[in-house]
């Protein structure tokens, strides 16, 4: 009995580790290669398995496109408390998160987010849900920070800069209205992130802004 359970173990610890194999090379083809170009048969070939196998973890590409998402969506969370909890300068702040979400989504180079809300609405309805959560307490203690240390001015609405943070952050996302041939996403982030900075910072947070863009062109 005793050789049985620890048979048993092994076997469900196997498993497990094949599903989380299966979920993270499926993650890389899909942000490298997009959600609707890859198959099955792709992350199979890929693997060096049987697409039977895949199935047995996820009954459907759509369950497993699910999955990727979410389990993508809680690593970048984490990552973004972890940025919050060091409570950096403000400003300095929202740049590293950038610079945090653009390597984990590999730049966006096939557009994720425009994919999902394209070929799988339902994923991503959920998934916005989500992120507006996250970054509505996020943003909104980014904006006090910032108004408590003079950065940011005292009059915002931060509710309304908030809501308008994120629309900003999904639109620029759409590929119909920013095509990729012309406009690049770690630009498109880069120039957002600006926008949105001036219209909110006292001249003391306007300089202290300058200062980063000026060593980012350096």
């Amino acid at each position: 009995m005793e050789t049985f359970n620890v048979f048993k173990v092994s076997f469900v610890c196997l498993q497990h580790y094949m599903k989380e194999n299966i979920l993270h090379k499926a993650t890389e083809m899909f942000l490298n290669l997009g959600f609707k170009s890859v198959t099955m048969d792709d992350i199979a070939q890929e693997m060096g398995i049987s697409k039977k196998t895949i199935y047995q973890h996820y009954k459907t590409k759509h369950e497993l496109v699910k999955a990727t998402a979410f389990e993508l969506f809680e690593i970048i969370s984490g990552g973004i408390d972890t940025i919050c909890a060091l409570k950096n300068n403000p400003i300095d702040e929202i740049y590293s998160i950038k610079q945090f979400v653009m390597q984990h989504l590999k730049n966006e180079k096939s557009s994720p987010q425009y994919q999902l809300q394209k070929y799988y609405p339902n994923v991503f309805s959920s998934l916005k849900a989500k992120q507006f959560e996250i970054m509505q307490h996020c943003v909104g203690d980014n904006l006090k920070k910032g108004v408590s240390e003079g950065l940011y001015r005292a009059d915002i609405n931060i509710d309304f800069i908030n809501r308008i943070y994120f629309s900003g952050i999904m639109t620029i996302k759409d590929r119909d209205l920013f095509p990729a041939n012309q406009f690049s996403m770690t630009r498109l982030m880069e120039n957002f992130i600006e926008y949105h900075l001036r219209g909110i910072c006292t001249d003391k947070g306007l300089k202290y802004l300058q200062n980063i863009i000026n060593k980012n062109k350096i």
